[in-house]
């Protein structure tokens, strides 16, 4: 099916990117992405695909053909017995997992929201916490991808293992990723504990909270000394969950529309944010037990911007504090707080995490807020350690300062020229990131 009205515009969640493309196209088969792509072959036309829209770039702008996953997102195969399950692309991450724990399984690792396809999850490396965890793209095992002729291509680690290796975080420069296979576990409970700490001692014991949970996070408040930690554990006790009051109080009246109307207020009155971020760290304590992808994922009604680097796990402390220094120094008015995150290193060569232990860092303001002062600081900071932005979220990059940060970066601008040689699936993001492609360059 397609949507080829004159006039036609896409929007991304944050409303912060839009384009005019010459067609939306919702693809319920493989066989339908192979003809969309030919098509546009023929026609000379771009083709960018997106799932849920929740990347803060342009990564899915085109003015050519734009194709919509959300009638293409079922589970097609799911063996127990391995744990290996096989998905359709565009199956939304709160439906996976749902459907998987029906099934006795579970993802190993999940980021803080579930609402991104699976291919839009792994082809911009998104990721988790939990130091002794690699981010989505590590947990596939196998995929399907049609490229730039229309091509499809299997690969796992036996099958076409080059292409396998490079595309598991590919931006969409290499190809529509059609099927993903992921190595899933058996389902597991997490027992959470959510309390604030003050920032200070936080960072002296950081390596003890890092080392001493399965998943570790935290949140500091600027314009405060407090970090709101969240300390998750896998256990094999029962659901202890919280009342549905308990949820709706913390999930939704607290985190989304109490300090919505704070972002408000402080966007109307950013003199007075300060003083209202002196209210987020009084939650207190909380205690639960509860279904993995219940405490991975919370809901996200306020609408923001973000920026998130991934730098060494052991410059986290001092990035952190130059990030505090700034603020202080800035004069600027800062109402989300600042999320920080650990995972393992992998060995995919556009992962964020490519080859060490690292701490991601994200930076957001409200929606329609000025970001850029802020923005810059922080990625300037980023800089001195080597940082790697998130490819969905906000940065100011080029292919130029990022290919020294990537070990194998040019093992994948030959697979992009093997599979996408006319750059069918460009834009001018990618050609910002990773630079146009150069036949036979």
């Amino acid at each position: 099916m397609s949507d080829r009205r004159s006039g036609i515009s896409w929007r991304n969640w944050a409303g912060n990117q839009t384009c005019a493309p010459e067609a939306i196209e919702r693809p319920r088969s493989e066989a339908d992405i192979v003809r969309i792509v030919r098509e546009a072959g023929d026609a000379g036309r771009r083709v960018k695909v997106f799932g849920a829209g929740h990347s803060f770039t342009a990564i899915a702008l085109t003015d050519g053909r734009l194709l919509s996953l959300d009638d293409y997102g079922q589970i097609l195969h799911a063996n127990k017995a391995t744990g290996r399950v096989t998905v359709q692309a565009g199956i939304r991450l709160q439906k996976l997992n749902e459907e998987l724990w029906t099934r006795g399984l579970a993802m190993p690792n999940l980021g803080d929201i579930a609402y991104q396809s699976i291919a839009g999850a792994i082809s911009t490396s998104t990721h988790g916490t939990g130091v002794i965890f690699g981010g989505l793209a590590a947990q596939v095992v196998a995929m399907r991808i049609v490229a730039g002729d229309g091509s499809v291509v299997d690969c796992d680690s036996d099958h076409e293992p080059e292409v396998f290796h490079c595309a598991r975080v590919g931006l969409g420069a290499l190809g529509v990723v059609s099927a993903v296979t992921v190595q899933c576990v058996p389902a597991f409970n997490l027992r959470a504990v959510e309390a604030p700490e003050r920032v200070d001692a936080l960072l002296e014991n950081l390596d003890e909270h890092i080392d001493g949970n399965d998943h570790f996070e935290f949140f500091w408040v600027p314009h405060t000394g407090w970090a709101l930690t969240k300390w998750n554990q896998r256990t094999q006790n029962q659901e202890a969950p919280r009342s549905r009051w308990q949820e709706f109080y913390s999930d939704i009246l607290m985190s989304n529309v109490a300090f919505g109307a704070l972002c408000h207020v402080g966007r109307l009155r950013p003199s007075l944010i300060p003083r209202l971020s002196r209210m987020i760290p009084s939650s207190g304590r909380v205690e639960y037990v509860d279904r993995s992808y219940r405490v991975f994922a919370s809901p996200r009604l306020v609408k923001f911007y973000e920026m998130e680097y991934a730098i060494p796990r052991e410059a986290c402390a001092e990035a952190l504090n130059r990030i505090r220094h700034f603020v202080d120094e800035s004069g600027l008015n800062i109402s989300f707080p600042v999320e920080v995150r650990f995972t393992a290193p992998d060995d995919i060569p556009l992962s964020t995490a490519n080859g060490r232990p690292s701490c991601y860092i994200a930076v957001h303001v409200y929606q329609g807020t000025h970001y850029q002062q802020y923005f810059e600081a922080v990625e300037d900071i980023m800089d001195d350690y080597g940082g790697r932005p998130h490819w969905g979220k906000l940065h100011f990059q080029t292919a130029e300062t990022l290919a020294p940060r990537y070990p194998e970066w040019d093992r994948f601008q030959a697979m992009r020229r093997r599979l996408d040689p006319d750059g069918r699936f460009s834009n001018a993001y990618l050609d910002r990131v990773l630079g146009p492609v150069v036949a036979g360059g």
